[in-house]
């Protein structure tokens, strides 16, 4: 019997070596500790912080490009609170703000985000692994063994890599990983009573409309002579239900109006004027300002850059043309693509040059011209599809819209998100026999908010050594705040993090130590070991004492409150205690509000009490509207309350506000 049970074993061994013999013979083996899919800004981010946890890594991506959108032409950054990004996100801002001589900034061109995302695969000597998509996902007992990756750019069975991984990390805009691995996920938009929501589902908006009375047949008044390019023969469903469709996609531009660094809108070679008939229609019934057909940036970016978004009836997004990309093979995603490049060169062509366009337009365009020093290598046109939403996880939790306006608050936040509930239109359609857009969604005015660990983890029946930030589980309408870049990179760096920790304790993603992943993130934010920085904020009631009259107030602010003075008597004051941990020199900033300029001081003055004493500073606010200005380099002792920046009233002229400082290490 003991004979009987060891020949068994043996082959066992012997077909298990045999097989993985063979697999190992019909691809190259890459096998690092942890894996990750998508060279977004969330998997640079994620790749960063693995290797400074130690382990080994290989970031895959499928093209030639690093940072997603944060590179490829979204330069003027969605984030609707600048308090909700940290760690190795806010070190990406703050190494933009080095560029430009600033602390932090928030608005760059392409160029220079690009160099910024390339410093941190320099810094941490990240393995890249580029033009490589994956084909397919060895899945056994619940964990991804090994991934296949083919040559996207020549397909071919003899040039495939394996990469064997204890873990992975899905940071594609499209979940192709996850979706491989046979993780359970969503496309498209929930029905409101599923999470019991109110913006999700159809919706019909005012916003990036068509105005009243845009015939939409090829023959105006004659439906008989078919619909214009760009209308799906959809039907209006009921407000709040639930279908497939998919928010538009679009490719944010880089354009300048200076002639020197300008290069003209040119004649794409398959140029078809009739795709832009309905915005021809539109025009005879609109304003003919620049504003009401693309977005502009209008003064925030840096060198006359501007980042130009869809806006209006008709603009940069191809409205009901991606429906197949979520799901779609890698030709049909090519496809589309290039369908939507076609489309945006005409566009722009099209408002330049066509007759049917007013001069009075025409002129205002053709002030823009691409930038010659930006996309260089890519016909100066962006080199990212700006893929909104395509597939979202199905994971341990789903975040919603009371996530999103505080209803339901989770304990095992990874990240916080700040933007609006936000939905791009997902479909044209007739109704009462006009063209109308459909999908649209803009709904601001709510604090940040925590996003769970759980929404990146897949169920635990699904998937134990997978973890996906970009993609993340929740519904559409949530999605359409969490899906900022800021937030991407935030949950890269902490799926990486998790990721190590599942490592260490040889445990799966879903039972890791919560608490102490949290730890790491607040305590070691750029995992170097440095010492973090102090943010006291108006809100932190332990940390501040007032004198004088002040009033909350809310809007433009850093986190999601500030308080002003109106100082009338010269005698308000406002003191931020910070609690120092280890005693260091900091350089301390104040966060100067974006007040309109009747509401700004001349003048604020200050009292740094430091190890050295009291030092007094003066500011002009009006210079710093909306960014941070340095109080000066100080050194602090340890302890609570035994240092303090105060708002001395007596000696500033005007109105007072108080909103935040952050205390930063010097190196």
């Amino acid at each position: 019997m003991k004979y009987k049970l060891f020949l068994l074993i043996l082959c066992i061994t012997f077909f298990s070596c045999h097989l993985e013999k063979r697999e190992n013979t019909a691809a190259s083996v890459k096998e690092v500790d942890i894996c990750i899919y998508g060279g977004t800004s969330a998997g640079v981010v994620a790749a960063y912080s693995a290797k400074k946890m130690g382990k080994s890594v290989l970031l895959v991506e499928p093209g030639k490009y690093l940072g997603g959108m944060t590179t490829g032409g979204l330069g003027a950054t969605d984030i609707g609170n600048k308090y909700a990004v940290t760690g190795l996100a806010r070190l990406f801002y703050r190494r933009i703000g080095e560029h430009y001589n600033k602390f932090e900034q928030w608005t760059f061109p392409p160029s220079v985000a690009t160099a910024t995302m390339n410093r941190f695969v320099k810094d941490a000597d990240l393995d890249v692994l580029y033009y490589r998509r994956i084909t397919d996902a060895q899945v056994q007992n619940k964990r991804i063994k090994s991934i296949t990756l083919e040559d996207s750019r020549q397909p071919d069975e003899k040039t495939l890599i394996r990469v064997k991984a204890k873990q992975f990390i899905d940071c594609s805009y499209e979940g192709d990983l996850m979706a491989k691995a046979g993780v359970s996920y969503f496309v498209g938009r929930e029905g409101n009573e599923e999470q019991d929501e109110t913006l999700n589902g159809v919706q019909m908006s005012i916003w990036h409309q068509f105005p009243d009375g845009v015939d939409p047949y090829l023959k105006e008044g004659d439906p008989n002579s078919g619909l214009c390019w760009g209308i799906q023969p959809n039907t209006l469903e009921e407000r709040g239900s639930g279908d497939k469709l998919v928010q538009a996609y679009n490719f944010r531009l880089c354009l300048t109006d200076n002639k020197e660094n300008q290069r003209p809108f040119e004649k794409p070679g398959n140029y078809d004027p009739a795709k832009y008939e309905l915005l021809a229609r539109a025009i005879r019934k609109m304003d003919l300002h620049i504003d009401n057909y693309l977005l502009f940036n209008w003064g925030m970016m840096p060198d006359n850059k501007y980042d130009v978004n869809n806006r209006g009836p008709l603009s940069t997004d191809m409205i009901g043309m991606n429906y197949e990309y979520p799901d779609g093979d890698y030709a049909t995603r090519e496809r589309i693509w290039q369908e939507h490049v076609d489309y945006t060169k005409g566009l722009l062509y099209f408002l330049t040059h066509d007759e049917r366009v007013p001069a009075e337009l025409r002129d205002q365009v053709s002030r823009f011209g691409w930038a010659k020093d930006e996309f260089v290598d890519n016909d100066n046109f962006p080199t990212q599809l700006y893929v909104r939403e395509a597939r979202r996880l199905n994971g341990e939790y789903i975040m919603t819209q009371k996530n999103c306006q505080g209803e339901e608050t989770v304990g095992d936040a990874i990240g916080m998100a700040a933007y609006g509930m936000d939905s791009h239109n997902c479909q044209r359609i007739v109704t009462n026999g006009m063209v109308k857009n459909e999908g649209d969604v803009q709904f601001h005015g709510f604090p940040p908010y925590p996003i769970s660990y759980k929404s990146i983890t897949p169920k635990r029946e699904e998937c134990t050594n997978l973890l996906v930030p970009v993609c993340v589980s929740s519904t559409h309408i949530a999605f359409g705040s969490i899906r900022m870049e800021p937030v991407f990179m935030v949950l890269g760096q902490s799926a990486a993090v998790a990721s190590a920790l599942a490592i260490d304790d040889n445990t799966d993603v879903q039972t890791i130590d919560v608490t102490k992943l949290r730890k790491i993130l607040k305590e070691n934010p750029y995992l170097d070991g440095s010492t973090p920085e102090i943010l006291v904020d108006d809100s932190d009631i332990d940390k501040i004492e007032r004198a004088g009259h002040w009033q909350k107030s809310f809007g433009a602010h850093y986190k999601n409150s500030f308080l002003k003075s109106a100082n009338q008597k010269n005698n308000s004051s406002f003191t931020f205690m910070p609690v120092i941990k280890k005693a260091d020199t900091y350089e301390v900033f104040f966060y100067c509000t974006a007040l309109p300029d009747q509401e700004m001081p001349e003048v604020m003055a200050f009292d740094i009490i430091s190890k050295e004493g009291v030092k007094q500073v003066e500011i002009s606010p009006r210079s710093h509207k909306g960014s941070w200005v340095s109080l000066g380099t100080y050194a602090f002792e340890k302890g609570n309350w035994t240092s303090s920046v105060r708002i001395d009233g007596s000696r500033s002229k005007g109105a007072l506000f108080a909103d935040a400082i952050i205390l930063v290490p010097k190196k």
